[in-house]
């Protein structure tokens, strides 16, 4: 007989989240992953001056700020034509791709890898490198005095849980060192985006602020640091640990999903805007390795398992957000969109099978790992390859055109400073978690409708009208499971990096009970 198993909340993932498995004989037969909590965010801004949509969408989440306000300043600027200046263009993509650098080693050592280290190897370790001693004691300090948060609780290890001591705490020592790397990635984006979270400087037209030789200065310094920390220490781990005692997940594909794949493509590289550093496409699960052109019109949301009002699928821009608490088959607070029907994954493994990026496909053919959890903690270190390339890039255009003598680039388009009395917009772009979407209505000056598909949305949507479910849905459905240790459930959630506080649209304050934490 199949045995349910509820974790509620799933942690080490931002916002709300609650999956309930069916496992039998070992393995997970049924899976459904729901978000408890109601965002909201669409009907305050619902009234609004189009140009409050930039703040109010930041406020959805303190990791995802950069890339809403970003996204939303895109938005309304399709609606009214506005013509972002290049100054603006890299200093937006410095902006967010700073929270890049900052949410991928996040993502890694402090969200994933607790679910495959022996914490408590550190114990066993017998060198006498003094930075490494220094973890140890400090770790079994804390051990003794009964005060182990964040390291646990924990499930129990299992047999692709690392218990090298040597590892184990090299990791640690790698942990404790990302936390700071954070502060230096947040602090360059603050540098250009006035504070963080939740920055100031992106507004519609461009940007705000036009940085001195000393801010630039001080962006570099600390990029410097970010990017040897990425290139020599969160690369090589990761590579290390995917190729080493997570081979067996990873050539086994385990948490694999829909094998359909979505990425709108972002981050402008030209002043037209034509050239991106992420391309968009599609890749059905039926035809795998064909990229197909994206065409937004075949996006839809459907509300069948979720929370709102009954309705047709729809494009975002004919959606609405109405709730409805006594719907019966609901179970979710997030909508369910799909692409042509299909029910695609979006993120980092998303983006680097659309831009057939060579780097990640050798590194799975040569190891043979399959698209899955392993395959997407794989692809997140290649893009931040990507990504600290083309900061420098960036940077270095920047104070060439703010260096030109007798030059002093534009930084915002003035012209379209007032919004239309009527109009629609709609930006897609990519943040650190996948493919983000907004879309919007201007009826009398103000916001009529406004919609957002976040990359959570995507990943972490319920079944829909054909009772299909969603991608991590699809990824939980024949995993191996210990019912009385299920850690491998919560592996495969976090390598989507899931983000509840974007893609739900109220807490259960009575809930259910908690079966691991």
């Amino acid at each position: 007989m199949a045995k349910r198993v509820v974790i509620d909340p799933v942690t080490r993932v931002e916002g709300h989240l609650r999956v309930e498995v069916e496992i039998e004989k070992g393995i997970v037969t049924n899976a459904w992953a729901q978000g408890t909590m109601f965002r909201g965010i669409e009907q305050i801004l619902q009234g609004r001056d189009p140009r409050d949509a930039v703040y109010i969408t930041e406020r959805i989440c303190g990791v995802c700020m950069a890339s809403h306000g970003w996204t939303s300043a895109m938005a309304v600027e399709d609606a009214h034509g506005a013509d972002v200046p290049r100054a603006a263009q890299l200093i937006r993509n410095l902006i967010a791709g700073s929270l890049w650098l900052h949410d991928h080693p996040l993502h890694f050592y402090h969200l994933s890898a607790l679910d495959y280290l022996d914490v408590l190897a550190v114990d066993h370790y017998k060198g006498n490198a003094p930075e490494l001693l220094a973890v140890k004691n400090k770790i079994l300090s804390l051990v003794k005095a009964g005060d182990t948060a964040p390291l646990t609780p924990r499930y129990q290890p299992d047999r692709y849980s690392v218990n090298d001591p040597e590892i184990v705490i090299t990791a640690l020592a790698h942990y404790l060192e990302a936390l700071k790397i954070q502060g230096k990635a947040k602090k360059m984006s603050a540098i250009l985006g006035g504070k963080q979270p939740h920055q100031s400087s992106i507004v519609v037209g461009g940007v705000t602020i036009y940085p001195r030789k000393e801010q630039l200065d001080a962006f570099r310094t600390l990029l410097n640091e970010v990017v040897s920390f990425a290139e020599l220490v969160y690369v090589p781990d990761v590579v290390s640990f995917c190729t080493g005692p997570l081979l067996g997940l990873g050539k086994a594909g385990v948490g694999a999903g829909s094998g359909s794949y979505i990425a709108y493509g972002g981050f402008p590289m030209d002043d037209s805007g034509t050239e991106t550093l992420f391309r968009g496409g599609f890749i059905s699960g039926k035809a795998p390795g064909v990229v197909e052109e994206l065409d937004m019109s075949k996006i839809t949301e459907s509300v069948a398992s979720a929370w709102y009002k009954e309705g047709e699928p729809a494009n975002p821009w004919d959606g609405d957000t109405v709730i409805d608490f006594d719907k019966k088959g609901a179970y979710s607070f997030i909508k369910s969109p799909r692409y042509k029907g299909e029910a695609a994954e979006v993120g980092p493994l998303a983006r680097m099978m659309v831009m057939q990026h060579s780097g990640l496909l050798d590194l799975m053919s040569r190891y043979g790992i399959k698209p899955g959890a392993v395959a997407r903690h794989l692809a997140r270190a290649q893009e931040t390859l990507l990504m600290t390339s083309s900061m420098y890039r960036w940077l270095n255009d920047l104070e060439e055109l703010l260096g030109r003598k007798g030059s002093r680039p534009a930084i915002h388009d003035s012209s379209h400073w007032e919004p239309p009395a009527q109009g629609q917009g709609v930006a897609l772009n990519e943040a650190p978690r996948g493919s983000l979407g907004h879309w919007l209505k201007i009826d009398n000056n103000v916001i009529s409708n406004y919609q957002m598909v976040v990359p959570t949305t995507w990943n972490s949507s319920p079944r829909d009208e054909k009772n299909m479910p969603g991608p991590v849905e699809q990824a939980l459905k024949g995993l191996p499971v210990d019912p009385d240790n299920p850690v491998n459930v919560v592996r495969v959630i976090r390598s989507f990096d899931p983000c509840l506080a974007c893609a739900v649209h109220l807490i259960d304050a009575d809930g259910e009970k908690i079966v691991r934490l």
